[in-house]
């Protein structure tokens, strides 16, 4: 349930108008991390696949055709739907909840626990979006620890040259790509039937 230039252009903010939200890092301006001000929540809606990821405990390295819907739900939240394909070829779903910031447009609170323990104190991550195209076709999303960072598309196959600037400006707010994984995409998503078959 499932972050602006390349090398010296202008910002994605920049490019849209926009001021960065930011999250400070002492002594380490130029890799403040930043979230998009605006983010038009109706349009960043539907199925997106993963176009790459950083190391997940979570996640299978191997896991392939991986990918995140989000749908709105009547109370304001966000359905996140993630599926693949794990290391054994087992497709497995995780379902959970995301809680727009309302200062923040560009910022989400997410969490896959039980809809009954979610009330818990710091049982939800944090959900950024750092840069997006104005087609909304691709999107960066990081936590402002650096630790998780991914990159979306709508496409199963992104341009080379469209990953290169995102991964651009990963690395400009400061996030280690040495570890970065691409995961297969077949340019199929796991279907319900492929979880019931599977019981999951």
């Amino acid at each position: 349930m499932n972050d602006h230039e390349p090398r010296h252009a202008a910002r994605p903010e920049q490019e849209a108008g926009q001021k960065p939200e930011q999250e400070g890092t002492a002594g380490r301006p130029e890799q403040t991390v930043t979230s998009v001000v605006r983010l038009d929540l109706e349009r960043y809606l539907g199925l997106w696949y993963e176009a790459g990821r950083l190391p997940l405990r979570f996640e299978d390295d191997a896991a392939s055709d991986v990918t995140a819907e989000y749908s709105l739900r009547d109370d304001g939240t966000v359905r996140v739907d993630n599926r693949c394909i794990d290391a054994e070829g087992e497709p497995t779903q995780a379902l959970g909840q995301a809680d727009p910031d309302p200062e923040h447009p560009g910022r989400l609170r997410v969490s896959f626990l039980p809809a009954a323990i979610r009330w818990i104190p710091f049982t939800r991550a944090d959900y950024w979006v750092l840069k997006i195209d104005d087609a909304y076709r691709h999107a960066l999303v990081g936590t402002p620890d650096r630790k998780h960072l991914w990159l979306l598309s709508r496409d199963p196959h992104p341009d080379e040259a469209v990953q290169r600037e995102f991964l651009t400006e990963a690395r400009r707010q400061g996030y280690e790509l040495a570890e970065w994984i691409r995961p297969a995409q077949s340019g199929s998503r796991v279907t319900d039937e492929q979880l019931a078959a599977a019981g999951r």
